[in-house]
């Protein structure tokens, strides 16, 4: 959950009271919400980096509070204090509007081709006579930095450009061209770099260089510019040292560039909903019209409200409450979703503003109507039906192994579920046509490219991490493997299987064997042909010929076990011999 800091005394002066820590804990919990902790920069300061470093830093309370990762509107202290009248019913929830400027007057945001391989996506908007004081534009740098961390996902998808518009000028064009070609004074610096330079320039950087590796492959790099061709930004590195925002800034232009248009948009609507407080005319948006490619424009910001309907009923029934609509209305309201009785009652009306991009669904409306009800007040009852849990006999099976498989000696390894098609195919032996694997569509890396269809290569490469372990190293897994099944909804299946194997300076095949039989034992499978388990020769790609034995057991094969070839060896970085076993447990359970 993303932590908000705010100073406690610029807090209370926004609510208009002051309150005790514990009064204020209780508010938070109303109204969804946590207070962490109550520090002060000196006391952070002096818990990472010790109290010499601590001294002349600022005493001023400051409350941390955990906030919902979907609540973007709560990321800051304006949208913070906002909800938090709006729940106490001290001010009405207020109403968003988008201004368009008459035409030929308003800011244009052009979008060339050449970004479509990188950023192909712009937002834009003004933010009118707006009057910044010291603690608002700390307030307006740290929701855009919340915001990047957040849904932006480390300007991934979405990076933030903020500007002085008074000392630019329009239309602006988002392009992307050769590093070479792009040459600026970045935020901050003293002198004029490339693009090339500025990615060296920042490469030690403790903050910038996370983002680096975003654009520093490509062949060409996003860049925004104003009509007499400044640089307002180089998304999603940095903006430009001539557009910057100070508090005297009055008019401030805003673009929000990414691969995520969605995410773009609600990023947008979320700054100017914000700070659209401070303009000279309250809560009203310039809109910027942005050219696209293709010719076709489209206005931003949206600053959309829709409608919901929900009935009663519904929300009654999915919290445990027994309240009227009239007060369901109320409850929602409360919650900065507008809410009227329409019909005979039978439904809810709820307009959802542009600050709400968490509502989805009907059950995100329902959790709010709770939030505003209060927890504390849901009585509590015995469910109607009850059921007395007990655990799946496939998982109770594997447990008791487990700890019969430890007391023989062995030690426990869990190791991943995906693998390389190397590993189950080729090390193995095996085509990999021939291994029935389900293969991941988009895999991230080579080490995670289809399900394990075998636990046996897992197992070998836990102990080529741990060759110098003495000998001998004895390990077992009880876990699932994957294997295709068209006749699955899903189109794949699990199997619980068993796989034990002895590494040591000779084969140990009857340290193997024997572990079977104790199985077996434990199974209360006796060691005959007809209703019991036996072992038959047999071949396999990856035992040593002669050296292989296949499971039988209730009529049909089980799994394999023997001395693995010295190619498999080899090719897992082994050096000494190995036994292994394998066998499926789900036709004993």
């Amino acid at each position: 959950m993303p932590t908000v800091s705010v100073k406690r005394e610029l807090l209370f002066q926004a609510l208009g009271r002051s309150y005790t820590d514990e009064e204020f804990d209780e508010l938070c919990f109303e109204f969804g919400l946590e207070l962490d902790e109550i520090t002060s920069e000196k006391d952070i300061i002096s818990k990472e980096k010790g109290e010499e470093k601590a001294k002349g830093a600022s005493d001023v309370v400051l409350y941390k509070i955990d906030v919902p990762a979907n609540r973007y509107d709560l990321l800051c202290l304006e949208g913070l204090v906002r909800g938090l009248q709006v729940f106490k019913e001290r001010i009405n929830v207020p109403r968003y509007e988008k201004i368009i400027p008459a035409e030929g007057e308003g800011q244009r945001l052009i979008i060339t081709e050449q970004t479509t391989q990188i950023r192909p996506h712009a937002v834009a908007a003004v933010l009118r006579n707006i009057t910044f004081t010291k603690d608002r534009y700390e307030s307006f740098i740290d929701l855009q930095e919340k915001l990047h961390q957040n849904i932006c996902r480390k300007r991934a998808l979405v990076a933030i450009g903020t500007h002085d518009l008074d000392t630019i000028s329009g239309p602006f064009t988002f392009t992307a061209k050769a590093p070479s070609e792009i040459k600026f004074k970045p935020l901050n610096q003293s002198q004029e770099y490339t693009a090339s330079q500025i990615m060296d320039l920042y490469r030690t950087d403790s903050h910038l260089r996370h983002y680096l590796p975003l654009i520093e492959n490509k062949p060409r790099y996003p860049v925004i510019y104003d009509s007499n061709g400044v640089v307002l930004s180089m998304p999603p590195i940095i903006n430009g040292e001539h557009t910057k925002i100070s508090l005297n800034t009055r008019n401030v232009f805003i673009e929000c560039t990414g691969t995520d248009i969605t995410k773009a948009k609600i990023v947008l609507d979320i700054i100017v909903t914000m700070f659209s407080e401070y303009c000279e005319k309250p809560f009203t948006v310039e809109a910027v019209e942005v050219v696209y490619p293709n010719g076709k424009t489209h206005i931003y910001p949206e600053l959309a409200y829709r409608k919901e309907k929900v009935k009663p009923e519904l929300i009654n029934k999915r919290i445990g409450i027994s309240e009227t609509p009239s007060s369901l209305a109320k409850l929602l309201t409360r919650m900065c979703l507008k809410s009227n009785v329409i019909g005979n009652g039978n439904h809810l009306e709820i307009e959802i503003p542009p600050t709400r991009a968490d509502i989805i669904h009907a059950c995100d409306i329902i959790e709010d109507a709770a939030i505003a009800y209060g927890y504390n007040n849901i009585q509590m009852v015995i469910p109607k039906t009850y059921t007395i849990a007990n655990q799946l006999p496939l998982n109770k099976l594997s447990e008791l192994l487990r700890l019969d498989l430890a007391a023989a000696g062995f030690t426990e390894a869990l190791t991943f579920a995906l693998c390389s098609q190397e590993d189950i195919a080729d090390k193995l032996g095996l085509d990999i046509s021939a291994t029935n694997a389900v293969r991941i569509a988009n895999p991230k890396t080579l080490e995670f490219q289809v399900a394990r269809t075998t636990l046996l290569p897992g197992l070998l490469k836990t102990i080529a991490a741990n060759r110098k372990m003495p000998l001998p190293l004895k390990l077992f897994e009880i876990s699932d493997i994957v294997v295709k099944d068209p006749n699955t909804d899903v189109g794949a299946k699990n199997y619980r299987h068993l796989c034990a194997i002895y590494y040591n300076k000779s084969p140990g095949f009857e340290i193997i064997h024997g572990l079977l039989d104790r199985v077996m034992q434990l199974l209360e499978v006796p060691p005959n042909e007809e209703k019991g388990y036996t072992i038959k020769a047999a071949e396999g790609s990856a035992f040593f010929p002669g050296r292989c034995a296949e499971v039988f057991a209730k009529g049909q094969s089980v799994g394999k076990l023997g001395v693995l070839h010295p190619d498999v060896i080899t090719k897992f970085e082994l050096t000494m011999p190995c036994s292994a076993l394998e066998i499926n447990i789900e036709p004993f359970v």
